[in-house]
């Protein structure tokens, strides 16, 4: 089999965009909003409040991003049912991803005490940043439900192609949140529980928009006649060894970041906020490029679905040239304005000049990053999920190593350039399995 690349048309271009744009501004909004969260709290009079809302927000990456695959997953599921012309099965696909996160929600509720308990005791932070993290975690823990309900509702819009509908709701949700933010810390005084309920209040309103538009979603595709069949079993069971490979996978991302933060938390305060503040920095250039990796979720699934070799390489060929540029831009953006940020995002001196200190691993970050984003996109539209887990096992181990060998050398900077090998290992792992991936999906031509 040949892996020649086609020229994209410019008709492949516009149809990236099309997909991608709403994304990038959809996605760029919870970046917003994770620095929003970081000027109201770093602006308070003392650097435990932002450490604390670090850990807070850590802890629930862990638990909610955890179960990432009802978001990963029905988008996969999702465009190939489409691709095929299966519109009962699309819809029946997310019913089954809802009940499934409604299921999680109950046991992380009844599970939420040890859980606390045991990420207070890894994390080993002062006495005040432990304390201020466990009232962040009593309120936000209520939010399960719509957390997961959302996933599902982002994942089933973006794998039928309508990253308009993903990109209203996620802005609806972050910007509410926003507003909440300064009402309750800025206005109230509610320093880290603000955060915390303005987040909650703000994941339940978009279940609800997100329903609705859902709902106007699937007239068109009752008019086929196609019903769906939600409990059927050989689907079922497709979509539970999908999700547990994506639950493997992304377990091992959160780990890693949270392993990242956990160790700067043993160096000190300071440390742990300014490489808090940077963190944001990694998240704008995470949810920018992800529009391009939504792009090839959805047309990768559409392609596979549809059983074109020729679609699935000039959408993966056409999302790379994009992704690419855009990943350019934001070292641009952080070479000349890195610090700039840093003082928008932090009033502590002390802060402010580590986070200048440790600039230049954000500067080379996106060029190394992009790749691991773009493929993830992918192979989560393939649904070559066991590839997926494989690779992140690897990468996981290679990262672990790097941080015991290069952090006791060169303190926090071993500890970023770790990251950054870890980015490098997850692009080199899965740009392994891609010709797998091709020989494997059945297509035609």
């Amino acid at each position: 089999m040949s892996l020649s690349l086609p020229r994209p048309s410019r008709s492949d271009h516009k149809q990236v965009w099309h997909l991608a744009a709403p994304s990038i501004i959809a996605n760029l909004s919870v970046p917003l909003l994770g620095a929003v969260d970081t000027a109201v709290i770093g602006h308070l009079d003392q650097s435990y409040y932002l450490g604390a809302v670090a850990i807070g927000a850590v802890i629930f990456h862990f638990i909610y991003w955890g179960f990432g695959f009802l978001r990963m997953g029905t988008t996969g599921l999702t465009a190939q049912a489409l691709g095929a012309r299966e519109f009962g099965e699309v819809r029946a696909i997310f019913y089954r991803a809802l009940a499934l996160g409604t299921a999680i929600a109950a046991v992380i509720w009844l599970v939420q005490i040890p859980v606390l308990w045991l990420a207070t005791t890894l994390f080993e932070a002062s006495a005040q940043i432990e304390t201020l993290a466990s009232t962040y975690f009593h309120v936000r823990i209520w939010s399960a439900p719509a957390v997961l309900a959302n996933y599902c509702l982002i994942g089933w819009f973006i794998g039928i192609g309508n990253t308009r509908a993903a990109l209203l709701l996620q802005v609806w949700m972050n910007g509410l949140n926003i507003a909440l933010d300064l009402l309750f810390v800025v206005g109230f005084g509610w320093d880290v529980a603000g955060v915390a309920a303005a987040t909650v209040i703000s994941e339940y309103a978009a279940v609800g928009v997100g329903l609705l538009l859902f709902r106007r979603a699937v007239r068109g595709m009752d008019a086929s006649g196609e019903r769906p069949i939600i409990f059927a079993a050989e689907k079922i069971k497709r979509m539970m060894f999908i999700n547990l490979d994506i639950f493997i996978r992304t377990f091992c991302l959160i780990f890693a970041f949270s392993f990242f933060t956990a160790q700067a938390a043993k160096m000190d305060d300071d440390i742990l906020a300014a490489n808090a503040v940077l963190i944001q920095f990694q998240h704008f250039l995470s949810f920018g490029l992800d529009g391009f990796a939504h792009a090839a979720e959805a047309l990768v699934g559409a392609a596979i679905g549809a059983g074109s070799r020729a679609k699935l390489r000039a959408a993966v060929v056409t999302a790379s040239i994009w992704a690419l540029a855009v990943a350019a831009l934001y070292t641009i953006i952080y070479a000349g304005a890195g610090a700039v940020l840093i003082q928008a995002l932090t009033g502590i001196d002390s802060v402010r000049a580590g986070a200048n200190e440790f600039l230049v691993w954000l500067m080379i970050s996106p060029i190394i990053s992009v790749w691991s984003f773009l493929l993830d996109g992918i192979f989560i539209g393939a649904t070559r999920t066991a590839e997926m887990r494989n690779a992140m096992l690897i990468s996981l181990a290679i990262f672990l190593a790097a941080v015991f060998v290069l952090q006791p050398i060169y303190g926090n900077h071993g500890l970023w350039l770790s990251l950054m090998l870890f980015m490098v290992a997850r692009a080199i792992t899965l740009g392994i399995y891609y010709p797998r991936l091709e020989r494997r999906a059945g297509l035609k031509d």
